[in-house]
């Protein structure tokens, strides 16, 4: 056996034990945890396949950002997961039997004719100075520019929409309108009044 493929079977193995253990745990940090070294291991057999871009981009997107931040989220809320999870093994057989065709799917399409190693040979080893950053950036903003552009204005519109309903006015909350404050004058606010000196 090639190193190679050791090292991919290594990556391969602790990767689908991690996965497991994301849904068997009942820990919610540890199940972020086990999620974080699928992850880990999800750059390595990245890395393998030469796309160490997408690799790295999976550590410090994923792990870096968006597991962080569900690790604060989890800790500070302190949720406790018990009663939702009581349920969990009732829906085992519907998810096992999803599962079973979900894998008998890739098989069947991964296995086939298009996929196999004849259709898709091993790619020749690339030249010296190649950066496959540099040519997925090529290729990125040069044949597809638009789809990129296309795809930012769909994140952008999802944001604004995020934001726009987390903002909606709740009845019984006081708020203040910062419009309102900007244009504030003193005549609207200050009342001069003449009374006549009293005197003792």
């Amino acid at each position: 056996m090639e190193f190679k493929t050791f090292v991919f079977y290594f990556l391969a193995v602790i990767m689908v034990f991690a996965a497991l253990r994301v849904i068997t745990v009942r820990n919610p940090v540890h199940a972020a945890l086990f999620l974080v070294l699928t992850f880990f291991n999800a750059g390595g057999i990245w890395l393998l396949l030469q796309a160490e871009f997408l690799a790295i981009t999976l550590v410090m997107v994923y792990v870096g950002a968006v597991m962080v931040l569900f690790l604060f989220v989890v800790m500070m809320l302190d949720i406790n997961l018990d009663r939702i999870r009581e349920g969990f093994w009732s829906y085992l057989p519907v998810g096992a039997l999803v599962g079973v065709l979900i894998l008998i799917e890739m098989v069947m399409v991964l296995g086939g004719r298009y996929f196999g190693l004849d259709a898709m040979p091993t790619p020749p080893a690339a030249q010296e100075g190649y950066s496959n950053t540099r040519e997925l950036g090529r290729v990125l903003y040069t044949d597809f520019v638009y789809p990129f552009e296309l795809a930012s204005l769909v994140l952008l519109v999802a944001m604004i929409a995020a934001v726009a309903l987390t903002l909606r006015k709740r009845k019984g909350v006081k708020y203040v309108n910062p419009a309102d404050q900007v244009a504030v004058r003193r005549e609207g606010r200050v009342e001069l009044v003449k009374m006549s000196a009293e005197k003792e």
